[in-house]
C-alpha cells in the first residue's frame, strides 16, 4: 500500500505552499475526478492538501459588471444561481447536462476545469498511454477511438478534454485567478489548457504550487442569448460527443456577433474563431450557419470509429445557432 499523507489548508497560501513542497502532492476539492484516479491507480499523489474549507466558494459581482466564481462553488449553485439563469443560460446549462445531480452537489468550478481526460486507455493502467507514462504510446490511435479528437490532437495522443463547463466559459472569454508560490496571476481561459503535441502529460499551464482561486465571467450582453448544445449517447450522466457553446446577436436578419466553442471534438475548448469572424454581417440563417460549420470543422481529422464527430459537429452547431435565432 502506498504511504499518504493529509493535510487540511486553512489559508491560500497555507494551501499553496503545502503542495509546492511536494512533488507529488494534489489539491483535493470535491474530488469527483481525482478519488476515482487514485481508485484505479492513474493518480498516485503523496500527499492530498485538502482546500475544501477555504473561503473560495461565493459568487460576487464585478465592478465592470460580470461575475466573480469562486474557483469552490458547487456546480449545482452556479447553475442555480438566479444571475447566472439570467445573464449567461449557456453556464447553467452546460453544467446541467453533466454528472448527476449528487455530482454536481459536490463538483466545483476549478475541479470541473482541471478534470483529466475520459480516455478508457487512460483510465486503464494494463494499456500504454503517453498521458501517464510519455513515450509509451497511445493505443487509441488504432484501438476505440469513438469518443476521441478530431481536432487538435497528435501523433502521441487523440484524447479529448471532458468539461462541459469549460467549453461554455471559453466561448464567454472567461479569465481564470490564479494563486502561487510566486504570486497571484490571471490568464484567459484560452491559455489554461494544452494541447497535446509531444508532452500529453502536461494538460494545463498551471505552474506547481498553482492553485485556481475564482474565474471571472465579463459582461457580456451577447450571453443573454446563449445556449448550451449537447449530443450524447444517453440523455444523463454521459460525455458529449460532440457539445456546442452559441451566443448570437442578430439585427435585420444579419448576424450582428456570435460566439462559438466546441466541446467532445479536441484536447481543450475549441473556440473557431475564423467560423465566427465569417458569420458576422451574414444572414440570419441556416445555410450561413452551415458554412460556418464547415468552416469550422476545416481541417478536422477523424479515425476508424469517430469521424461522424465531424459532421455531427457540424450539425450541432448549425442546430445551436438556430435554435436561438427561433428562440
Amino acid at each position: 500500500m502506498r504511504p499518504l499523507t493529509y493535510e487540511r489548508a486553512t489559508t491560500v497560501d497555507g494551501a499553496v505552499r503545502s503542495q509546492a513542497q511536494g512533488p507529488d502532492a494534489r489539491f483535493l476539492a470535491g474530488g469527483t475526478n481525482l478519488v476515482d484516479l487514485m481508485k484505479y491507480g492513474v493518480e498516485t499523489p503523496g500527499k492530498l492538501v485538502d482546500v475544501s474549507r477555504l473561503p473560495l466558494s461565493t459568487i460576487e459581482p464585478l465592478p465592470a459588471g460580470g461575475l466573480r466564481v469562486g474557483a469552490l462553488v458547487k456546480n449545482a449553485d452556479l447553475a442555480e444561481d438566479p444571475r447566472v439563469v439570467r445573464a449567461y443560460p449557456v453556464l447553467s446549462q452546460a453544467l446541467l447536462s453533466g454528472a448527476s445531480p449528487q455530482l454536481r452537489n459536490l463538483a466545483t468550478t476549478g475541479g470541473n476545469l482541471l478534470q483529466r481526460t475520459r480516455c478508457w486507455y487512460f483510465y486503464d493502467t494494463a494499456f500504454a498511454c503517453n498521458k501517464r507514462a510519455p513515450g509509451s504510446g497511445c493505443p487509441a490511435i488504432l484501438g476505440q477511438n469513438r469518443i476521441h479528437a478530431v481536432l487538435g490532437q497528435s501523433e502521441a495522443c487523440i484524447a479529448v478534454h471532458p468539461s462541459d463547463l469549460a467549453v461554455a466559459l471559453a466561448m464567454l472569454d472567461a479569465q481564470v485567478q490564479l494563486q502561487g508560490p510566486e504570486g497571484p496571476r490571471t490568464i484567459p481561459i484560452g491559455e489554461l489548457h494544452r494541447l497535446p503535441g509531444d508532452t500529453p502529460h502536461l494538460e494545463t499551464t498551471l505552474k506547481h504550487g498553482e492553485l485556481i482561486t475564482a474565474v471571472d465571467v465579463p459582461a457580456l450582453p451577447l450571453a443573454a442569448r446563449s445556449r448550451y448544445v449537447k449530443v450524447r449517447d444517453r440523455a444523463s450522466f454521459a460525455f458529449a460527443l460532440t457539445s456546442v457553446a452559441v451566443a448570437l446577436s442578430v439585427s435585420g436578419g444579419v448576424v450582428e456577433d456570435v460566439r462559438l466553442a466546441l466541446g467532445g471534438v479536441a484536447p481543450k475548448p475549441w473556440r473557431p474563431l475564423e467560423a465566427e469572424r465569417a458569420l458576422r454581417g451574414r444572414p440570419a440563417n441556416a445555410h450561413s450557419f452551415r458554412e460556418a460549420a464547415e468552416l469550422a470543422l476545416q481541417g478536422a481529422k477523424g479515425f476508424p470509429h469517430n469521424r461522424f464527430k465531424i459532421e455531427l459537429a457540424k450539425r450541432s452547431i448549425v442546430r445551436g445557432l438556430v435554435e436561438l435565432l427561433e428562440a
